[in-house]
C-alpha cells in the first residue's frame, strides 16, 4: 500500500496531467457532433473487432464437433466401401450380397419436426440433385426418413416419427421381420410390430432393416429392443425400440438411391399381375 502512495506522490504531475486530458476529451467528444460519431465509429469497430473473435474462437471450438461428424459419416462410408456389414457400430451396410447397386447423397436439414404426430423433415437436396419420392433418408447413426416431395433445391422427408410411417425392419440375430410404426409417445421410441410369437426376442437385441423393399439396404441400424409385450389374440409381439438417432437433433444426413429400384418394381409388378 506504501508503495503504491509513493508511486502517485513521484508521479503525482503527469497522473494529473493524464486525469485532465481524459476529461479535456470527454468534454470534447460530448460538445461536438464529428468528434462524437468518429468516437462512435471506432468503438463499434473495437467491439465488432472482439466479437468477431469471439465468434472465430466459437467456430474454432465447434470445429471439433463438425470434424467428429465427418470423421464418423466417413468411417461409414468405409465400411461400405469395404463390404464390413458385421459391425452395429458402422452405419451403411454394403448390399453386394443381393447385387443391388446404391448411391449415397450427402445433404443438410433445414427443418425438422419431431413433437406433431406427422412429423416432416426439409432438406437442402431436390430435383436438380436427382432426389426424387420414395428415396431413403439416413443420417450416421440409423435410419431417418424417406423422401416424400421434392422441388428444384428442397425436398421434404417423412420423418420415421410420423403415424403415416411404415418401414420394414427385423431382429438382427434372427432374421424375423416386421413393420416399423411409431405411436407418437416419445422422439426417443419407435415400435415394431408383427414380430410372431416364435422370434427369440430379448432386450438389448438390436434392430435394424429387414432390406424387404427397394427404398433401405438391408442391416442399417434402427435401435435397440427396450421392452415388448405379446398379443395373444393375434400371436405377434409389440416391440418398443430405443433409437440410435437423436431425432430431436438430425443436421448432416444422406439420402439413398437405389438404382437398381426401378427395375426390381417392374418385376415385383410384373409378377403380381
Amino acid at each position: 500500500m506504501q508503495q503504491i502512495i509513493n508511486f502517485i506522490i513521484r508521479n503525482k504531475s503527469f497522473l494529473l496531467y493524464l486525469l485532465l486530458f481524459s476529461i479535456a476529451i470527454v468534454f470534447t467528444i460530448q460538445s461536438h457532433s464529428y468528434h462524437k460519431s468518429r468516437f462512435i465509429n471506432s468503438a463499434n469497430f473495437l467491439s465488432g473487432g472482439i466479437y468477431k473473435s469471439v465468434n472465430d474462437v466459437n467456430e474454432y471450438v465447434n470445429l471439433k464437433t463438425q470434424n467428429e461428424i465427418l470423421q464418423e459419416e466417413n468411417s461409414a462410408l468405409r465400411s461400405l466401401l469395404f463390404n464390413q456389414t458385421d459391425s452395429i457400430n458402422r452405419t451403411f451396410i454394403d448390399s453386394s450380397f443381393s447385387g443391388i447397386s446404391y448411391k449415397f447423397s450427402p445433404a443438410i436439414v433445414l427443418k425438422n419436426s419431431y413433437s406433431l404426430s406427422n412429423n416432416v423433415l426439409l432438406i437442402n437436396k431436390g430435383k436438380k440433385d436427382s432426389i426424387h419420392q420414395d428415396f431413403g433418408v439416413i443420417s450416421s447413426k440409423g435410419i431417418v426418413g424417406i423422401i416424400d416431395h421434392t422441388s428444384k433445391k428442397y425436398a421434404t422427408v417423412i420423418s420415421i416419427l410420423n403415424t403415416n410411417s411404415r418401414i420394414s425392419a427385423k431382429l438382427k440375430n434372427s432374421n424375423h421381420f416386421g413393420s416399423l410404426v411409431w405411436n407418437t409417445e416419445s422422439p426417443e421410441f419407435i415400435q415394431l410390430t408383427e414380430i410372431p410369437k416364435v422370434a427369440p426376442i430379448k432386450k438389448g437385441d438390436t434392430i435394424v432393416t429387414s432390406g424387404r423393399s427397394t427404398i433401405f439396404p438391408k442391416n442399417i441400424p434402427i435401435g435397440v429392443i427396450d421392452s415388448y409385450n405379446l398379443d395373444v389374440a393375434k400371436n405377434y409381439y409389440t416391440v418398443h425400440i430405443k433409437l440410435f438417432n437423436d431425432m430431436t437433433s438430425i443436421e448432416h444426413v444422406y439420402v439413398i438411391e437405389n438404382k437398381d429400384a426401378e427395375e426390381l418394381n417392374t418385376l415385383i409388378n410384373n409378377t403380381d399381375e
